[in-house]
């Protein structure tokens, strides 16, 4: 009888297996192997299969190892670049070489991470270059770009994610030449697409792939046919990733950059044939007044809108705004078309002058139905149109279940159903996907509510490793005190541990508040002594992490980071680096954001509670997050606080707490305090 792909996993996973030669201090994992096998027979069935793994089951190799040896092509999709560079880079060559598989693999990243041949040359001719570092920083990347073979930026050494060179030396959907351009044979976005579809094994991330289901230009769509495996790892973030693309934007930051393109094309390539000044001032106008349209906001607001305008925001003073910004994208239209023959730059800003006209002219009809609209202000302002959630786009245009097929804009051809997907196998995965049994808070949103689920506990002995500490007495989190308080807390912590620490803060605000008082707190030590306050924003976050790592190892006092958004999860920083985490707030959903209040609205009109269906859950899973941070290897030791008196006093603490990993509870300000002497002394012990 031949032997199954349920078999061989079982063998490869068995102590003395070909895993014991690809994984350092590598031992049998009852919960490892029993997703494993729940993979493989997904792989060998077809079907949706949902895994929540918690942390340390080694999820990784539970989904690699199946999908290796099924001879299957494997589409695999990370949360992040820096998780696809790991999964790339690290895991799938360990995993290929011990299991001996004549494996081709391949990574595909969206356009923005790989240098632009065409761009960059353009770039060393801009007179308006931003920053004076910037001739330095091009000198480099010129440099670079002789020896690379795969362009992707994050083989730049020292090049800091929030340079504002990097979207001159990047191409966007939207001026990409294709074909046209002068860089095409040796073009690195293509020559990654090239290599993807060649591939057995292709390594994307979840913006590439909703990237694709809404415009169908990234090279998804001929690469997921092909496809029988596609794996989601940190599928939590599925959801929130997807409504990003699935709605429609239009800032008044991409009409400055579309005047900025028009203007240098225009007097480069056909100057005096188009009053190209008159052009580039009406779109600059016109997004002016939008702006001015929406008057004093502080930064970073969110207006409602619901009617015809934003909240507070005059209807037709607005309407009339964005007839104008329409109306100058459709001059700008008919000034290319006459000279669309001259270069093909002149091609794809016409593309992307109809295309902004068309968004405008959408957003100035009502909303669509089961999709939300609101305005960002900043600097700039942006115009966001969003799905509620990604079900139907998951069960239409991914798994293809249901009655028809959608189009690139999203409509559905009459008349033909979709094809069944019956054959190819979906795996999501993640940590944390719910805090009950049918990890209802992941699947809803999804439309995976016929998905099979499976919860694998994670294999730590968290009472001996760490310690859960709420304290009793302290501020309400809404007083004025709390953030002084939680920095006060830490600070005693970290200075105990020489650093050690990560704070985690649910608003901005908190993050500089807590930040500049851990600073004052700390200068109180002895230099030699005194903990580095590292806080988000002041680095960029892979500069940021790295530091924190080092921690004490190199001769001086260790870190504490304070972070907010991105840290609470994705951060991993193993062994003594991190020993201690407070998180300031339950980290509830903000009530007046526009998508959670909709959100709010749907379930309440349905007859649910909002509060136990949407905002209890979305905090419970984003607290286990948070507190996965601390714990990451069966050595690992630590103290959590949680400096939020409601996880006691209120009822739903309870549930909430019951999402945390199973710690010993602290007490008293006692027990905290012995709790981090213990650490200390098994530091220096």
């Amino acid at each position: 009888m031949s032997e199954t792909l349920e078999d061989k996993v079982r063998d490869a996973f068995a102590q003395g297996g070909v895993l014991s030669r690809a994984a350092e201090q590598f031992r049998e994992r009852s919960g490892q192997t029993e997703m494993a096998l729940a993979v493989a027979r997904t792989i060998e069935e077809g079907g949706v299969l949902v895994v929540e793994a918690g942390t340390g089951v080694g999820k990784t190799f539970s989904y690699l190892v199946p999908a290796l040896l099924s001879g299957e092509r494997v589409l695999l999709s990370t949360a992040t670049k820096t998780l696809q560079d790991q999964l790339f880079g690290r895991d799938l060559p360990r995993l290929v070489e011990a299991l001996e598989l004549p494996v081709r693999t391949a990574l595909l990243k969206g356009r923005a991470s790989y240098l632009c041949l065409h761009r960059l040359d353009l770039a060393r001719h801009d007179a308006s270059l931003p920053e004076r570092g910037s001739l330095r920083t091009l000198a480099k990347i010129e440099q670079w770009s002789k020896a690379t073979r795969t362009g992707d930026l994050a083989e730049l050494p020292g090049l800091d994610e929030r340079s504002p060179l990097i979207p001159l030396i990047t191409s966007t959907r939207e001026n990409c030449l294709g074909a046209q351009c002068p860089q095409f044979k040796p073009c690195h976005v293509n020559l990654a697409r090239r290599e993807a579809l060649a591939a057995d094994v292709v390594v994307i991330n979840h913006h590439l792939f909703f990237a694709d289901l809404a415009v169908r230009e990234t090279g998804m769509a001929e690469l997921l046919p092909t496809v029988s495996v596609v794996v989601f790892d940190e599928a939590h973030q599925l959801n929130e990733t997807g409504v990003q693309f699935l709605g429609a934007q239009l800032g008044s930051g991409q009409a400055l950059d579309f005047a900025r393109d028009l203007l240098g094309a225009g007097l480069q390539h056909a100057r005096g044939l188009v009053d190209w000044q008159q052009l580039v001032a009406a779109v600059e106008r016109a997004a002016r007044e939008l702006r001015l349209a929406v008057g004093k906001q502080w930064p970073g607001t969110k207006l409602r809108w619901v009617g015809p305008s934003p909240e507070g925001i005059d209807a037709q003073v607005w309407q009339d705004s964005l007839e104008a910004l329409q109306q100058a994208f459709e001059m700008a239209a008919e000034g290319l078309d006459t000279v669309s023959e001259i270069s093909p730059d002149f091609v794809r800003l016409y593309e992307r002058a109809q295309q902004l006209a068309k968004r405008a002219a959408r957003f100035a009809l009502p909303c669509e139905t089961d999709s939300v609209r609101w305005v960002d202000v900043g600097t700039q302002l942006r115009l966001v149109e969003s799905p509620l959630d990604i079900a139907e786009a998951m069960r239409t245009r991914v798994l293809k279940i249901g009655s028809g097929t959608a189009h690139e804009d999203g409509d559905e051809e009459e008349g033909r159903a979709a094809p069944e997907d019956s054959g190819r196998a979906w795996v999501f995965t993640s940590a944390t996907l719910g805090d009950e049994p049918t990890l209802r808070w992941f699947t809803e949103p999804c439309g995976l509510g016929d998905a099979q689920v499976l919860r694998v506990q994670s294999p730590f002995d968290y009472a001996a490793q760490a310690g859960l500490y709420v304290p009793r007495a302290f501020p309400k989190p809404n007083d004025a005190a709390h953030s002084m308080r939680v920095a006060q807390l830490a600070a005693r912590g970290a200075a105990e541990l020489g650093g050690r620490t990560l704070v985690l803060t649910t608003t901005l605000r908190a993050l500089r508040a807590i930040g500049d008082e851990m600073k004052q707190q700390f200068e109180r030590l002895e230099a030699d002594v005194r903990p580095e306050v590292l806080v988000q924003g002041e680095l960029p976050k892979r500069v940021l992490m790295d530091r924190f790592r080092e921690g004490a190892d190199a001769g001086r006092a260790g870190c504490v980071l304070v972070a907010s958004a991105s840290f609470w999860e994705g951060f991993d920083a193993p062994g003594d680096a991190l020993q201690l985490v407070v998180i300031d707030k339950l980290p509830f959903p903000p009530p007046n954001d526009p998508l959670v209040e909709a959100r709010s609205q749907r379930l309440e009109a349905q007859g649910r509670s909002s509060f136990s269906d949407y905002s209890l859950p979305e905090a419970a899973v984003a607290l286990k997050q948070g507190a996965g941070r601390l714990i990451r290897r069966e050595t690992d030791c630590g103290v959590l606080a949680i400096c939020d008196t409601r996880l006691v006093a209120m009822g739903y603490g309870r549930r909430l707490l019951a999402a945390l990993p199973p710690m010993r509870r602290l007490e008293s300000e006692a027990d905290f305090e012995a709790a981090i002497g213990e650490l200390r002394n098994s530091l220096s012990a």
